[in-house]
């Protein structure tokens, strides 16, 4: 049983949060149990909090509501909640889903009545448990819910003018990122972080696999990686104890600092319903209410939005104002609360009412939150929802008095290149021009979380190297098997003549497998744009929109550059880009066009995997018929970037907003399938371990294994110099010269009879380290560049591009002849 605060305790949590000082879950939970003078005490100061960030949001006594219509597109669901009404069987509906016009008859109503917001409710993945479902959507051509919930959505934007936000439930990085372009904002109320009532028998979530707690904490995290306006929050009185209840809240404050996408905090009281498993619990008291808010404002602080559903609090307006929120939540004059149907929603003249009885003005908001609206440009809102918001929005981005009315969907027509096209040259002579993006402090998530993160490498059990050297000798790519995992590491941390052994044996199988040939490509990069909001936290490439440095080339200025570098000699133009939010959709395939247009012979080497699943999704097709798209363009092979580390406890480190392993490995698959080869890389030195680097190797492998679609891997040592991570004190300084030379020997030695090519990067090691790193098992110098970037705003002072001459020179240094090759390292 829980033990009761002591009076103590809630007096010096009381004493904390007057003081503005940071409390603890033990101090939150003191706080719920807060009574008589004490409980108004708490309310004080949640209520002054909340004061306080309304007039820094430049709206003091504001409380805001958004006009909504209910869209209960359908009460099937996988889940079974023992509380819920609003799930039922297919036998007691009229059919499975709304049909497309009834939802839009829903919208058009809405929109006569001054409704901006169209709420799509439904239950999560009803097609996994029930055949009608499944049979409903095969019968009009959509492959799951959530295909058919972006259909619905933009079919409200086009034919009504509402703003969708979508409650889905349960959805992947790759789905949050399909819907982003058709809702402004999404949600997902957690609930709770007690896994016990999902897990034990008889518990409020037991039979859910929606609801438990891991699961539904990923999707607030990826939410926050994909950059959607995400509202959430907690249902207490559903069997949860004090403690967990301000876990849940912590939990929420977690994710809130790391991405900053929770635009809205929702702490909802449970109310018994009849028909249902928990219909003898007791509902939610009204203060247990209040004080959960108000605790909830103290952990969230004054810039968080906290909303207390008005249909569920009887008459006690007053007492949650006081509490400390600043938002009413939707409210419809059209439609009823589909999941709590039984309390209706008051009129908004009484809510206004009740509002000024408090000292408040009742203002209507939009589904997306202003402070949203106004960093719209700034990846929180794709551009085809753009001119729908604007439609609906005030200058300080709240809703304005009009009507919606139905808008095209589509890419705007604004033109797209300008900014400091010529970086790629000025780099070199008058450098960037800050050595951080204008929105540092705000882009990357909370630093203190993000470090929070970092995890530590294991103990390695100490292992005879001799009898590793011998293994990597006699049988390299069995140090990936798991058996061989302890020799594996031992090489890994190998030093002095065990590291000497160790590059002679990588550079014995190089010989083997590649002779004596240094092979390098006559190329040409092509950064077609730095504008970037994914949040890369390694990144000092990615500018704003408005930053100095920041820049867009056009279709005709990225042809006439891989028209330049052909008669340059060049083979290959290699284009990659930032995940520009002002990027046409069209753009990919049409630069791919452009080339090829231009140069025939010219191959296209392009587009990351983030690239890939990103316009993939923008567009709304599967990422195999993307690439099938870019492939007919002109496309002949893509760079296995954005792979940093395939090990997702260090990707969301080090990446705020980039696709999760599986979804790498998914899109360079894919690839291979459709007959689009692609190399591989690793960068490392940052804040990664060699186990890491192993469990990488082996992505890799597997990879190769099915396909073979693996032209060669590159390792990409960190260059610190620029990275926000390391500015903000929480990456190393790059890898050491002893780990440069491992990861280039264990490269050569683990991917032996799987990966024939084995790069270094002379834009990031430099002549010297490029030598040395030839001599260690690489058979391939990568390219002249004639540009390069990336690396260089990274900080890297290796230069931007290398003639052939100075390659060949690279190669006799490490005293072995060059030879050009193709990008799939054909003779040329």
């Amino acid at each position: 049983m829980e033990p009761v605060p002591t009076q103590a305790s809630i007096r010096r949590a009381l004493r904390r949060a007057a003081d503005g000082k940071a409390i603890d879950v033990e101090e939150a939970t003191a706080l719920l149990a807060a009574a008589g003078d004490q409980f108004d005490e708490l309310l004080s100061i949640a209520g002054g909090i909340r004061d306080a960030g309304l007039r820094e949001a430049g709206r003091p006594g504001v409380v805001t509501y958004s006009r909504k219509v209910f869209i209960p597109l359908t009460r099937l669901c996988r889940d079974r909640c023992h509380y819920c009404t609003f799930a039922t069987v297919p036998h007691r509906l009229p059919a499975a889903f709304l049909e497309r016009e009834e939802v839009l008859e829903i919208a058009r109503q809405g929109a006569a009545q001054g409704c901006k917001e169209a709420l799509f409710t439904l239950g999560d993945r009803p097609e996994e448990r029930w055949p009608a479902a499944r049979q409903w959507l095969d019968e009009r051509g959509y492959d799951s819910t959530l295909d058919y919930v972006r259909a619905c959505a933009i079919a409200v934007l086009e034919e009504t003018g509402l703003l969708p936000h979508l409650n889905p439930g349960v959805m992947s990085w790759a789905e949050l990122q399909r819907l982003k372009p058709v809702a402004p904002s999404m949600g997902m109320m957690l609930e709770t972080t007690a896994t016990r009532l999902w897990s034990e028998p008889g518990g409020p979530h037991y039979g859910s696999p929606d609801k438990d707690p891991a699961v539904r904490l990923r999707v607030l995290d990826d939410a926050g990686r994909v950059g959607v306006p995400f509202t959430t929050g907690i249902l207490i009185g559903i069997g949860e104890n004090a403690t967990e209840r301000a876990e849940s809240l912590f939990a929420i404050r977690r994710a809130a600092r790391e991405f900053g996408h929770i635009q809205e905090v929702i702490i909802q009281n449970f109310r018994a319903k009849p028909d249902t498993a928990m219909r003898g619990m007791p509902d939610a008291e009204l203060r247990e209410l209040a004080a959960t808010v108000a605790v909830g404002r103290i952990i969230m602080g004054p810039r968080a939005r906290i909303q207390a559903p008005p249909n569920l609090i009887d008459d006690e307006f007053a007492l949650l104002l006081r509490a400390g929120i600043d938002d009413w939540g939707g409210v419809s004059p059209v439609t009823p609360d589909h999941v709590n149907p039984e309390r209706p929603w008051p009129q908004i003249d009484l809510l206004a009412e009740k509002s000024a009885k408090s000292g408040f003005v009742l203002k209507e908001r939009l589904t997306i939150y202003p402070e949203y609206v106004r960093r719209g440009d700034e990846g929180w809102l794709d551009p085809r929802l753009k001119a729908h918001v604007a439609a609906l929005a005030t200058p300080e981005g709240l809703g304005a008095d009009v009507l919606p009315a139905g808008l095209p969907w589509q890419e705007p027509d604004d033109a797209f290149g300008g900014g400091r096209v010529d970086l790629f040259a000025s780099i070199d002579t008058e450098g960037r021009t800050g050595d951080r993006r204008s929105d540092f402090d705000d882009v990357y998530g909370d630093w203190d979380e993000v470090a929070a993160h970092v995890k530590s490498a294991p103990a390695s059990m100490p292992t005879d190297v001799v009898a590793a050297l011998m293994l990597a000798s006699e049988d390299p790519a069995a140090l990936l098997l798991p058996q061989h995992e302890d020799k594996a590491m031992a090489l890994f941390e190998a030093d002095g003549p065990a590291l000497d052994e160790l590059a002679r044996i990588a550079d014995d199988l190089r010989r083997q497998v590649n002779g004596d040939d240094i092979t390098y490509v006559v190329n040409r990069n092509i950064n077609f744009s730095n504008v970037c909001y994914v949040g890369c936290r390694f990144c000092a490439f990615a500018q704003r929109e408005k930053d100095a440095d920041a820049y867009r080339l056009s279709v005709e200025q990225v042809a006439d550059r891989a028209e330049e570098a052909w008669r340059d000699g060049a083979s290959e133009v290699c284009m990659q880009g930032g995940i520009d939010p002002k990027m046409p959709v069209t753009a990919y395939a049409d630069l791919v066009r452009a080339v090829k247009q231009r140069v025939p012979g010219m191959h296209v080497h392009a587009y990351s995997p983030m690239e890939i699943v990103t316009a993939s999704a923008k567009a709304g097709v599967p990422i195999r018929e993307w690439l099938t798209e870019l492939k007919e363009a002109g496309l002949g092979t893509i760079p296995g970037t954005a792979a940093e580390i395939l090990d997702d406890d260090v990707r969301w480190v080090l990446t705020k907003g980039k696709l999760p392993t599986a979804t790498w490995v998914e899109v360079v698959t894919t690839a291979h399938q459709v007959g689009v080869r692609s190399s591989s890389t690793m960068m490392y030195g940052h804040v990664d371990h060699p186990r890491q680097w192993l469990g990488h190797f082996r992505v890799l492998a597997g990879i190769q294994d099915v396909t073979g679609g693996l032209t060669e891997f590159v390792a990409l040592p960190f260059v610190h110099t620029n990275a926000p991570i390391y500015l903000a004190g929480i990456a190393r300084p790059g890898p050491t010269w002893r780990e440069n030379r491992v990861v280039h020997a264990m490269a050569r030695v683990l991917l032996h009879g799987r990966i024939d090519n084995i790069q270094c990067s002379w834009v990031k090691l430099g002549d010297e380290g490029t030598r040395v790193m030839l001599n260690s098992g690489c058979n391939d110098l990568g390219g002249t560049l004639m540009e390069e970037t990336i690396s260089r705003m990274a900080g890297s002072e290796h230069g931007s591009a290398r003639t052939v001459a100075e390659l060949k020179e690279l190669a006799a240094a490490a005293g072995r002849p060059a030879v050009e090759r193709t990008t799939v390292y054909g003779r040329r």
